[in-house]
């Protein structure tokens, strides 16, 4: 795992509980939270967190043993599973993508009102949240299933403004499958206010949140053997801006403007890191 990280100690160190690779942990991550292996592509199903590699794939999710945590219990909001990893980590399992933003974000919060003591590492994942450095994680877990979430809301925070063109090859399926013109998958998708839910499969790539349910669509089924660094893509829940070059199976609808999603002469690397407020402008205020 590099030793660079991202801020707010979200991504994992050399000798965290990340970088070792623990049974049922996404590999080494980058400073973005990016991890390393093979991968063939996405998927619609989210995994417990991005794995790297050729294609920003989403895996189906594993666990690493008996938890310290109660199970999924009945009803929509099943009480979260705490896993331990090895000695100061705790892997926590969500039901849902959803579920795991919001726990994230309410890991942020406690752990800038002082209440995470010893914490030194959040990595989240598509439905987990990681946590290092913990001096005690027997306490925590047995804390946490008790944890009152609040529903993730928009926050007042300003949000990182990529400029967009609306050129990409697959824009016409993506308006067939919405059912709308492709001037209208344009508008539609600026109009979404989108977060980074989690950083993976390269450094500086983003899997942002927002779009409705309804605009969820299948990665492609003959994937690219070459994606142009800065294509704005879609597949299952996520909109994803390629930080470079590489081959990938998602629906390119655009091109990010001038937008470097990672620089490693800048402070820091990544434009994007988990929580980050994203918008997207259509370049001279079209969607074309």
């Amino acid at each position: 795992m590099s030793g660079e990280r991202a801020p707010g100690g979200e991504s994992g160190g050399q000798g965290s509980a990340a970088g070792r690779g623990v049974a049922g942990v996404p590999g080494p991550r980058g400073a973005d939270g990016s991890t390393g292996g093979p991968v063939d592509g996405p998927a619609d199903g989210a995994a417990d967190g991005p794995v790297g590699g050729t294609d920003p794939d989403l895996r189906p999710e594993s666990s690493a043993g008996p938890g310290l945590g109660p199970g999924p219990g009945p009803g929509p909001d099943p009480a979260p599973v705490v896993l331990p990893v090895g000695r100061h980590a705790l892997l926590i399992e969500l039901p849902g993508a959803e579920a795991a933003e919001a726990f994230h974000a309410e890991v942020l919060r406690r752990r800038a009102a002082g209440l995470l003591p010893g914490v030194t590492e959040i990595v989240p994942g598509a439905r987990t949240v990681l946590l290092d450095g913990l001096a005690d994680p027997r306490r925590l877990a047995a804390e946490v299933p008790g944890w009152e979430i609040p529903p993730l809301v928009s926050g007042s925070e300003s949000a990182v403004e990529i400029p967009v063109r609306y050129d990409g090859p697959d824009l016409a399926d993506v308006a067939g499958m919405w059912g709308v013109t492709p001037e209208e998958v344009g508008r539609l998708h600026a109009a979404t206010s989108f977060r980074v839910a989690f950083c993976g499969f390269a450094p500086g790539f983003g899997y942002l949140t927002g779009l409705p349910e309804r605009c969820h669509v299948p990665r492609r089924s003959d994937p690219r053997t070459r994606v142009p660094a800065g294509s704005v893509a879609l597949a299952g829940p996520y909109t994803g801006v390629y930080p470079r070059s590489s081959p990938g199976g998602w629906q390119l609808i655009g091109t990010a403007v001038d937008t470097v999603l990672w620089d490693t002469a800048r402070e820091p690397a990544a434009l994007f890191s988990p929580g980050t407020r994203v918008r997207f402008v259509p370049e001279g205020g079209g969607t074309g």
